[in-house]
């Protein structure tokens, strides 16, 4: 499989901007597409060729992709659970980007096709306590997802496996669960709740107001990937024959007030909490059980929570404190 000219759609986002830097640093010729002004990338590689597209055009898809011998979709319109659950029609409007990205590597001859999908394909039912069991890739059927974004990624899934079932096409797919770290969103309303609790955390210490929101009861729970363990997972999925979804994300399961705490220590500080009952919340508990990803990759996630949080925090502070905001889009 050749390595030198990649398609990294999303390239101007959260995990495509890492998963660009580390291409480059392999040597690949990366090119880098985003409906986003290029001011509005999160990282832009000069080494890159980044280009501004909206891939839910389907002339777009066929332009980006030709002459490419991979492509990694990391591109939908998405964020934290307050925007997923009050935005399923613009969620569910991804299905293009990843249909005309298919399209377009059948038509071009692409060698390998990545999708990038999300914990939020697992069946509900199997996640309605905190203490939940860890989430196999057969939980996924029978079907029940998170309404709207779940929806599409699993859709988006089965587009993938009938593309390469019906023309040959070789995709590999990645389940992230709650993928976390600097050079992502952190305030406006589409990020996820280790960068808001960062920034609530630290925007209550400079106040000193010593107060802190959190959504829910604080007893849900989660386990959150760091991004440098998202991008080698990515990298060792795509060069691996592992043909059918698989889990990437830490087995670190952590309450809300868990993460909560883990923060304050960072800070060096203790903030009364209010809790907002009413306010999303998403499911009641989700891990990633890597059974799988161990026995077929000999890997897993394996950064702290505590550890990652430390490089999170730190590069928000800067954002804080340097007034900087989240490109809007």
């Amino acid at each position: 499989m050749s390595r030198d000219l990649i398609l990294v759609a999303g390239g101007g986002g959260f995990i495509g901007g890492h998963l660009v830097g580390h291409l480059l640093r392999k040597g690949c010729h990366v090119r880098a597409v985003d409906r986003k002004p290029l001011e509005d990338w999160w990282q832009i590689h000069r080494e890159a060729e980044n280009l501004t597209a909206d891939l839910q055009v389907y002339e777009n898809a066929q332009r980006a992709a030709a002459g490419m011998n991979q492509i990694y979709n990391l591109a939908a319109d998405m964020g934290g659970m307050g925007f997923i659950e009050n935005n399923k029609a613009l969620c569910m409007l991804s299905v293009l980007i990843n249909t005309h990205l298919l399209l377009a590597a059948r038509d071009h001859g692409v060698e390998r096709f990545f999708f990038s999908s999300s914990a939020c394909v697992y069946a509900a039912e199997k996640q309605v306590s905190p203490d939940v069991t860890p989430l196999k890739e057969e939980d996924a059927y029978p079907a029940m997802p998170e309404d709207g974004y779940g929806w599409e990624k699993l859709f988006s899934e089965r587009m993938c496996r009938h593309f390469t079932e019906d023309f040959g096409l070789p995709t590999r797919v990645a389940r992230y669960h709650n993928v976390y770290g600097p050079h992502g969103t952190w305030d406006g309303g589409r990020e996820k709740a280790p960068a808001a609790i960062c920034r609530k955390v630290i925007k209550a210490k400079m106040s000193r107001i010593n107060e802190i929101e959190i959504w829910g009861d604080g007893r849900q729970t989660r386990s959150f990937t760091y991004i440098d363990d998202c991008i080698q997972g990515t990298d060792l999925l795509m060069e691996s024959s592992v043909a059918e979804p698989l889990n990437i994300g830490s087995s670190e399961l952590v309450t809300i007030n868990g993460l909560v705490d883990l923060v304050e220590e960072i800070a060096g500080v203790r903030l009364k909490r209010k809790y907002i009952l009413d306010a999303p919340k998403g499911v009641s508990g989700r891990n990633s059980d890597n059974t799988r990803i161990l026995s077929l990759l000999g890997w897993a996630p394996g950064i702290r929570l505590r550890e990652g949080l430390e490089r999170t925090y730190a590069w928000i502070y800067d954002q804080v404190v340097s007034n900087r905001r989240s490109p809007t889009y």
